[in-house]
């Protein structure tokens, strides 16, 4: 059976409390990136705005940013550094229409009552059977392949053994990545096993770990920086697999995040966190699913920027958000923010990365 989305349903604005609710009220920028009093900070929810006697859906949402009504009549979400002297911000701090204001976090909602209010074992952790969670996630990515947009956030671990490296640079070139949000340490390590066989400085076969081997992921990134481009230094050492050849060889892009704990850092890496942040933005926007994989800060920063639904050929849609991680606490920092999608999966990264591409690739 092939993955069917859910269909939207959005409130009656045809009844009360929508009718006699006043429209939203809106002030002017005066200073550069400062707010408003009173202004309205957005949740992760669909935001409605009713303006000239209409209720309008914010073109996306996404928490800490705030409304604009812009001239063509559209609600974006912008960040208080972005705001500008003019634009032309909502206001009011209520929720039930009342201000002119509508947050409404019922639109994916199942009308499935049939579970008992006490049952055990009703969290996520190392205990939960996640048989149908994969299931769902392959018929998920088959649909997504083709249409929509698939984000995946990488941190180091998932090179770090050899069978999941070559099974993420099988999904990747079968079409099941449209972006990689990471840092340094993922592409670091990941082309430090495509010429040394290591990941910082451990084989990821056999976890032997050879003599100066703590110095490949240093050599590594000075004959990246001496190449002068991710691209240069594939050709220059004629390396022909893994995540990165993958990835820029199928034309997928990769945001390189910096950190203040970086070595080197490789070329691409982006050392200004706000720029970093607009390139990680422009995709989390597009993004139709988003799988998070062993990276706890990367996980929270992308799922803090990620709308909780989309459009998507003039349809409103869900954004699925996979978070996956051995501990349960990294996976439940995610879940915490309250996403209308998000599904934890606590087990080891590796592991999940192989079941992944036994059922979705070819031998």
């Amino acid at each position: 059976m092939n993955f069917q989305l859910p269909k939207y349903k959005q409130p009656n604005f045809d009844q009360e409390p929508f009718l006699s609710a006043p429209d939203a009220r809106i002030v002017v920028i005066e200073i550069d990136g400062v707010a408003p009093e009173h202004y309205h900070a957005l949740s992760i929810y669909p935001e409605y705005f009713k303006i000239n006697g209409e209720w309008i859906l914010a073109s996306e949402s996404r928490m800490d940013g705030v409304p604009v009504l812009k001239t063509d009549g559209t609600i974006q979400v912008v960040e208080f550094r972005n705001l500008r002297v003019g634009d032309k911000v909502i206001v009011g701090r209520t929720e039930d229409a009342s201000e002119g204001i509508y947050i409404y976090a019922k639109g994916f909602s199942s009308n499935d009552t049939n579970s008992d209010l006490f049952a055990f074992r009703s969290g996520r952790s190392r205990e939960t059977a996640y048989s149908m969670d994969y299931d769902k996630l392959y018929k998920l990515l088959i649909h997504e392949r083709n249409n929509g947009y698939i984000v995946w956030v990488l941190g180091p671990a998932v090179v770090f053994d050899f069978d999941s490296r070559q099974a993420l640079s099988a999904l990747i070139s079968n079409g099941y990545a449209h972006a990689i949000l990471a840092g340094n340490a993922m592409a670091t390590h990941d082309l430090e096993a495509a010429l040394f066989g290591t990941a910082l400085g451990q084989n990821t076969y056999n976890q032997q770990s050879p003599p100066n081997a703590h110095y490949h992921h240093l050599d590594l990134i000075n004959k990246a920086r001496q190449a002068g481009s991710l691209e240069l230094l594939l050709e220059k050492e004629t390396i022909r697999e893994g995540v990165v050849y993958s990835a820029i060889t199928n034309n997928v892009p990769m945001v390189l995040a910096g950190s203040i704990r970086d070595d080197g850092p490789l070329p691409p890496v982006i050392a200004d966190v706000y720029q970093a942040q607009d390139e990680m933005r422009k995709h989390t926007r597009r993004a139709t699913t988003i799988i998070c994989l062993a990276t706890q800060l990367h996980t929270i920063a992308t799922g803090n920027m990620t709308p909780a639904y989309t459009r998507k050929d003039g349809e409103i849609r869900p954004v699925y958000i996979y978070c996956v991680d051995i501990a349960e606490f990294a996976v439940n920092k995610l879940k915490d923010r309250g996403s209308l999608e998000v599904t934890t999966l606590v087990t080891n990264v590796q592991d999940f990365l192989v079941h992944l591409k036994n059922n979705l690739v070819s031998p």
